[in-house]
């Protein structure tokens, strides 16, 4: 939502500003469909170009998730720390057999069906269920700092899929600038080819040409890097939910009392997603 409003602002501060010191607004507005047909044309062409399909498709949900927000709420990680918390207590007490069935089809796991959305969370499911069944298949003979590398490598891979979709909008908003410099040079080309015509033409020729540089500067450092910011931002929440899910495993591995597992993984929160600790251990006692 707050990104709707931040372009708002920027459209009608930009364009008004410039309206209240006298400038003309209408040879801007006939300009800038041809700039634009010119300068989002070239970026598609050059997104398509250094992208797969995978990856286009990436930007597209990442525009959307600009817009969106954080995909996971407060109530996700205070059940991801509860579910994650019972499955290695109920590993604790009876054993990585009692545990298997719930990690190799958590689909049929009345655990995990106690979190659907958790359970519709696929990468998150399979971080959870892939280490645990390491730990079954093993019978709990791994070293605590093995099972810590191989949730590392996983979590490593995610986030950078996860983070794609942020790079190609900062190599757009990178790029914006200087294809505007290509539609600008475009239209004193095509000036240059009506040097014979009047000098008020001219100037509105040239006028219209220097639109296709503002445009994509304004476009580059006004909507698609801030928006390459949020989608960062974004990231690094949707983030947190894994690593608080790992230091439940890890924190239980290594033998901690439950309070103790709890707040590791809950402290380790951002503000926004963190809920008190009172709030997590009468999360774990009702269930």
């Amino acid at each position: 939502m707050y990104a709707g409003i931040g372009i708002v602002v920027l459209i009608v501060m930009v364009f008004g500003g410039f309206a209240i010191t006298g400038g003309a607004l209408g040879p801007v507005m006939e300009a800038i469909p041809h700039e634009l047909l010119i300068i989002l044309g070239a970026a598609i062409g050059a997104t398509i170009t250094g992208n797969s399909l995978h990856g286009i498709k990436a930007i597209g949900g990442g525009f959307g998730r600009v817009f969106k927000g954080p995909k996971h709420t407060k109530q996700d990680h205070i059940d991801a720390i509860a579910l994650t918390t019972r499955l290695m207590k109920l590993l604790r007490s009876e054993g990585p057999v009692a545990m298997e069935s719930h990690v190799t089809d958590p689909a049929a796991s009345p655990i995990f069906s106690e979190y659907p959305r958790l359970l519709a969370n696929k990468p998150l499911t399979g971080l959870i269920c892939d280490t645990l069944t390491l730990i079954v298949v093993s019978s709990g003979t791994l070293e605590v700092h093995a099972v810590e590398d191989v949730m590392d490598n996983a979590m490593k891979s995610h986030f950078h899929e996860l983070h794609e979709p942020q790079h190609a909008l900062q190599t757009l908003a990178d790029a914006l600038p200087a294809l505007g410099i290509v539609a600008a040079v475009l239209g004193i080309v095509k000036t240059m080819g009506s040097i014979d015509k009047p000098p008020s033409i001219l100037g509105a020729m040239i006028g219209s040409a220097l639109v296709g540089t503002f445009m994509g500067v304004l476009l580059a450092y006004g909507v698609v890097a801030p928006m390459a910011g949020r989608l960062q931002q974004v990231n690094d929440a949707d983030e947190q939910i894994f690593q608080a899910v790992k230091q439940v495993i890890i924190a239980s591995l290594h033998g901690w009392p439950q309070p103790l597992v709890v707040e590791s993984a809950r402290s380790g929160l951002g503000h926004d997603f963190r809920p008190g600790l009172s709030e997590l251990l009468d999360a774990l006692r009702g269930k």
